[in-house]
């Protein structure tokens, strides 16, 4: 596995984004296409590192940055106090979301001729959500997974671990049944489960609500993948987005996949490689393997 890890950018604040790169395997292999990974609140691009490991053994270039407060682009950015990482500082959420499209940016320039596929997980397919509404054109194809639909009663913004609470002791049980995702988050330094609100404040929380826009220009397939148990939005919510992405979007290829008992990670789930064999076998469908 040829990877490149810790590369960096600067913002145009000047901060520094941290993000790696995966070539596809067997070495020389010419990629398929190139896969944007967005992770979630509170985590960071090495969490992704499996899942980026996989769609390069299957012939995806990836790249994976650490957004704006997060990973080690919040560790330097915040002079190496861990106690203040998914805190996004100056810019908010607005510089968050203008940082990942200025990665996508950087990976067109450096993959002219691959199509560009965005996975965003978590809070990454929120960010997805919104770069859809108004950059549509820069992306060949979608895929969003423990994703809900962005208005108030479809989105969870309370306390995501409260109904698996009672399952474990780490506060950390709704992310997987795999009881070791839970332990490993914890003992990560570089991730929090300090709750979003309080990480973003009320105001950057209120601007993640919306809808898809209406007749985007770009008709561009979409993949929603959702576990049953996610507390995030869960079933219906993957549902409702799924609809508003074919009637007001006016999207044609839009699959929704949810899977039975699984909880808001399912790329960390008991069941991962059924979920990444789906995402490959989505992903070959549309983007078939070059020569």
């Amino acid at each position: 596995m040829q990877t490149q890890q810790g590369r960096t950018f600067d913002d145009e604040n000047g901060t520094r984004i941290y993000f790696d790169v995966y070539a596809p395997t067997p070495d020389g292999t010419r990629p398929a296409a190139v896969v944007q990974l967005a992770h979630g609140v509170g985590e960071h691009a090495g969490r992704y590192r499996p899942l980026a490991e996989h769609l390069a053994a299957n012939g995806y270039a990836v790249y994976a940055d650490d957004h704006l407060g997060h990973g080690r682009t919040g560790l330097e950015q915040w002079n190496g106090d861990a106690t203040k990482l998914g805190r996004l500082g100056p810019g908010g959420l607005r510089a968050a979301v203008r940082d990942v499209h200025a990665f996508t940016a950087l990976i067109r320039d450096e993959n002219p001729d691959l199509p560009l596929v965005y996975v965003g997980h978590s809070w990454g397919s929120l960010i997805g959500q919104m770069l859809l509404n108004h950059h549509s054109e820069d992306y060949d194809a979608a895929v969003l997974s423990g994703t809900a639909y962005r208005v108030l009663g479809s989105m969870n913004g309370g306390d995501l671990n409260k109904r698996h609470a009672h399952l474990g002791t780490t506060g950390a049980e709704w992310l997987s049944r795999d009881t070791a995702v839970a332990q490993a988050f914890m003992d990560d330094p570089l991730t929090t489960l300090t709750p979003l609100q309080k990480l973003f404040g009320m105001a950057d929380a209120a601007r993640l609500l919306g809808r898809p826009a209406r007749d985007l220009p770009n008709d561009l397939p979409l993949l929603i993948q959702v576990g049953s148990e996610d507390p995030l939005g869960g079933p219906a919510s993957a549902r409702k987005l799924e609809h508003s992405y074919r009637t007001r979007s006016k999207l044609s290829d839009v699959t929704t996949i949810v899977y039975d008992g699984a909880r808001h990670e399912i790329f960390n789930e008991t069941n991962r490689e059924e979920v990444f064999a789906d995402l490959t076998a989505w992903l070959a469908e549309r983007f078939p393997a070059r020569d």
